[in-house]
């Protein structure tokens, strides 16, 4: 069997090129929430949203004002869109979605015993895999949340001209709540993978250096 890297250097340069990628693009989102925070037409908020009116502190917003929010927001976008366009055909093209990629058939076992021993029920297992299948729902969970963020971006770009990917939000509504609640979905996976590097270092190390080959 051929060695090859635990990270190859497309796989790393795509996720590097994303830490930048999503911290403008958090920041803009945040200031264009700062126009309207509120969920739910004008006159008729959704009174069930808790975070009805909460402003986002000014040191975690970028843009400075609406129409600049909104212009870094949607250049970058297509940024952070072919970024994750070239991390998909690179794993497409190379197999490498194989060992990335959550398989239920073959990652439901490994993602129970990985959850498990963090739950303190049991020791870690090591099945000398690249990922366990927690990491692996975690990350795969990533993509889609990303492609929900894309989609769900696209109809608010353009309510109108994508009428009809609107709708399958339930209106422009439902896409901002759709939009907003992937950010924070993405903003909590980005806190746990930051503390899963803290608590496993190598991880960090691979991925600057790419690893040692192995089989």
């Amino acid at each position: 069997m051929a060695l090859r890297r635990p990270q190859p250097w497309p796989v790393r340069l795509t996720h590097w090129l994303n830490v930048p990628l999503l911290l403008i693009m958090v920041g803009s989102g945040l200031q264009i929430l700062v126009a309207y925070p509120y969920q739910g037409p004008r006159g008729e908020i959704w009174e069930w949203f808790p975070f009805q009116g909460v402003v986002p502190p000014e040191w975690m917003r970028l843009g400075s004002w609406l129409a600049g929010a909104r212009h870094v927001h949607f250049a970058f976008m297509w940024l952070f869109a072919a970024n994750g366009l070239v991390y998909l055909a690179y794993l497409a093209l190379s197999g490498e979605w194989r060992r990335r990629a959550f398989l239920a058939r073959r990652d439901l076992a490994s993602l129970a015993r990985t959850v498990a021993s963090y739950a303190r029920l049991r020791a870690m297992p090591t099945d000398g895999e690249l990922y366990n299948g927690l990491q692996r729902f975690a990350y795969t969970g990533a993509i889609a949340l990303a492609l929900l963020e894309l989609l769900s971006g696209l109809a608010l770009y353009k309510p109108v001209q994508l009428h009809g990917l609107t709708r399958l939000f339930g209106g422009y509504d439902g896409a901002r709540l759709a939009h907003l609640l992937g950010m924070a979905l993405l903003l909590f996976f980005l806190a746990g993978h930051v503390t899963m590097v803290l608590l496993h270092p190598r991880s960090l190390a691979e991925m600057v250096t790419g690893g040692r080959p192995r089989e």
